[in-house]
């Protein structure tokens, strides 16, 4: 597993030990990010079932601002604290263990305005409840106007086109996994 693209293209990232967590291969992770946007200026993303935290990192090496990474898998928290640092990117991620939406509860009291750009939703596939996480995303005005939703997902599954303030922008398989990408209103 690499960063495909940007400053850290091509640096390896660990995979988190075990077979609790189900990483984006590097060929989807390159066909998402063809789709979303090869480089970003600026902007927050969030990867709220980070795994290894491949996404957010990718996000970071093309150029977003910062990244908040949750998930409740202690080897994960591990795994992504080390592919942070040995990218020297410490000043720029925020790495919180837990449930995700708590832990977002617990950031909106200290950063109350705190809006994400770009969101990654890869939920384990036995608990996916992506339509409830948009739901939930929106009603929080946890995302900034024309924000960028990614839900991944097996490739059977199927999301609406339209979730509130929340447009399908794109809907695609590549091998087993499906990507719905959403984009906010302004």
């Amino acid at each position: 597993m690499r960063v495909i693209a940007g400053e850290h293209g091509g640096r390896r990232l660990q995979a988190v030990p075990g077979k609790n967590t189900r990483p984006t291969t590097d060929k989807n992770k390159e066909s998402l990010f063809n789709i979303i946007g090869p480089y970003f200026a600026g902007g927050i993303a969030l990867d709220l079932f980070a795994g290894s935290g491949a996404l957010g990192i990718e996000a970071l090496s093309r150029g977003c601002d910062q990244a908040y990474f949750m998930d409740r898998n202690r080897s994960a928290i591990q795994t992504i604290k080390q592919n942070i640092e040995s990218l020297r990117l410490s000043d720029q991620a925020q790495v919180y263990p837990g449930e995700g939406f708590k832990n977002l509860t617990r950031i909106r009291s200290a950063q109350p305005d705190l809006q994400f750009d770009l969101v990654f939703l890869d939920p384990p596939y036995h608990e996916q409840k992506l339509l409830a996480n948009l739901e939930t995303l929106l009603a929080d005005h946890w995302l900034a106007d024309q924000a960028v939703v990614v839900c991944e997902m097996e490739e059977h599954d199927q999301m609406p086109d339209q979730v509130g303030a929340l447009t399908c922008i794109k809907n695609v398989v590549y091998g087993l996994t499906r990507f719905v990408i959403y984009e906010k209103e302004a």
